[in-house]
């Protein structure tokens, strides 16, 4: 065996950005589209409410303002931004496909052909530009139908119409799709209940329980897709998304080590089933703990033990702390939906979330030497607030220098011996933010004419990191400055 002296990226490595359906497509009722459960997520103080499941809301309510229903209107506009990205040289561009344009009330018998048609053309365009799609199968995008009439996740009925979903979306675009994830943000599902699982909770009810069960439910769906997908299309790679971030001690006292290591055991308990294949113990001790038995079927963990998924996908935009001190604990903050204790070594963006590269590439050998599979780094970017020049250009140093630094650390990473597909920023067109529904938290390379009330004339634009993104890919990760 030869060891090879080539450092940096390899030649295969997949640029490109990621954008979901809820967040950019809009037409929420065109092309025979059911409303789905980001359709009843409103901005401003009842959007935490419905996100947590604590407010039960079948239908858009009156009087409150629902950015995700027109968005940027990719659905519209989709052939001028692909051609945008390709300008860029996006090597892929990681979507999501919205269950319900194709199964309206998710558990109808027949899809719906106006929205097969809409990602054929969607696929088509960008293996035009050379764009390799990334397809997240379900990006929280549950079909109200199937939250109002089963409860979502917490049936077991959803195993079912998902599995259908999956084969009937597997065998469509077999021909355009190589790469695929089974949920976004799996984990999710514990601090967004209705937004991960379509949960809405009754008074009274023990909420570990039910959202337990949901996951279980959640990762037999996984399974069964990742069975489904290596039956229909040859060479097809399967992935688990994890919302990541490494947790750090707050200090080395041991109780702050153990903290951080269950804080990060909570979310890596998903990706420990989907990629291992069986429950861990750690997990099985807090179900005895706290009461919780999950429900399972006849054959359920041979189905889990058979069909792991092919490679580890993964958001990064922060990193945590953990302390047991009562009075450290008093200085919190938000970041990306996780309450975290702040760091005192790392800067914050103007949305409190704190910045740290080197916990990307921590975050990439920890996972790494975890499940030995490759990763796909599928969500990283910044969410700031731009200006326009007088000349009506954009210049966002901001976005330039948090996206050089990560990728620098990604590169650390591979030099780790870390096994990278890809990379895609996050938001790589301005979208309305998943965290605020607002449209001033903007992420993109591209800015969109669209304020946080909808107005605008939703025309494009390039900023200043469209430049540099795309020496970025011209240079396989080279020229960074």
């Amino acid at each position: 065996m030869v060891m090879s002296n080539k450092l940096g990226f390899p030649e295969s490595f997949l640029w490109g950005g990621a954008l979901a359906a809820n967040q950019c497509e809009g037409a929420y009722r065109e092309g025979g589209k059911g409303l789905t459960n980001i359709d009843l997520c409103p901005t401003g103080k009842n959007r935490f409410k419905v996100m947590l499941g604590n407010i039960e809301s079948f239908s858009p309510m009156e009087g409150e303002i629902y950015p995700s229903h027109e968005a940027i209107d990719f659905y519209h506009n989709f052939r001028e931004d692909i051609a945008l990205f390709g300008e860029m040289g996006f090597k892929c561009l990681r979507v999501s496909v919205a269950w319900g344009r194709i199964f309206p009330n998710g558990d109808d018998e027949t899809p719906n052909e106006e929205g097969l048609k809409f990602y054929d053309e969607l696929f088509d365009e960008m293996l035009k530009h050379d764009i390799q799609p990334v397809v997240t199968i379900c990006h929280f995008d549950i079909p109200v139908a199937l939250i109002e009439n089963y409860g979502g996740w917490r049936s077991r009925k959803l195993v079912e119409f998902y599995e259908r979903y999956t084969k009937t979306i597997f065998n469509r675009y077999k021909d355009k799709v190589k790469y695929w994830m089974t949920f976004n943000e799996i984990n999710m599902l514990l601090h967004l209940p209705f937004v991960g699982a379509g949960i809405v909770f009754k008074e009274g009810e023990d909420k570990n329980k039910i959202k337990y069960q949901a996951a279980h439910h959640q990762l037999m769906a996984s399974a069964l897709a990742t069975k489904a997908a290596h039956e229909i299309i040859p060479g097809v790679m399967v992935g688990c998304m994890l919302a990541a971030g490494v947790t750090y001690p707050y200090t080395c006292n041991p109780d702050d080590v153990q903290k951080a290591m269950d804080k990060d055991r909570e979310n890596y308990f998903f990706i420990d089933v989907q990629s291992r294949g069986e429950y861990p113990g750690y997990a099985k001790r807090f179900f005895r703990e706290n009461g919780i038995e999950i429900e399972m079927e006849p054959g359920d963990e041979e189905i889990l033990k058979t069909y792991t998924v092919d490679y580890i996908g993964f958001s990064y935009y922060a990193s945590r702390c953990a302390s047991t001190d009562p009075e450290i604990l008093k200085g919190m903050t938000n970041g990306n939906v996780f309450e975290t204790i702040k760091n005192p070594y790392l800067k914050a963006s103007e949305w409190g979330w704190q910045i740290d590269p080197k916990g990307l590439r921590i975050t990439c050998n920890t996972l790494f030497d975890r499940y030995q599979k490759p990763l796909f780094i599928v969500e990283n970017g910044l969410g700031a607030v731009d200006k326009i020049e007088e000349d009506g250009s954009i210049i966002d140093d901001y976005r330039i220098e948090y996206l050089r630094e990560h990728v620098k650390e990604m590169k650390e990473a591979v030099l780790d011996g870390v096994e990278l597909i890809g990379y895609t920023s996050w938001g790589c067109i301005d979208i309305v933010s998943a965290s605020t529904g607002e449209m001033k938290k903007r992420y993109g390379f591209i800015y969109v004419d669209k304020d946080n009330d909808g107005n605008g004339t939703l025309e494009r634009s390039r900023k200043k990191s469209f430049y540099w993104y795309k020496k970025v890919i011209e240079s396989n990760g080279e020229t960074l400055e």
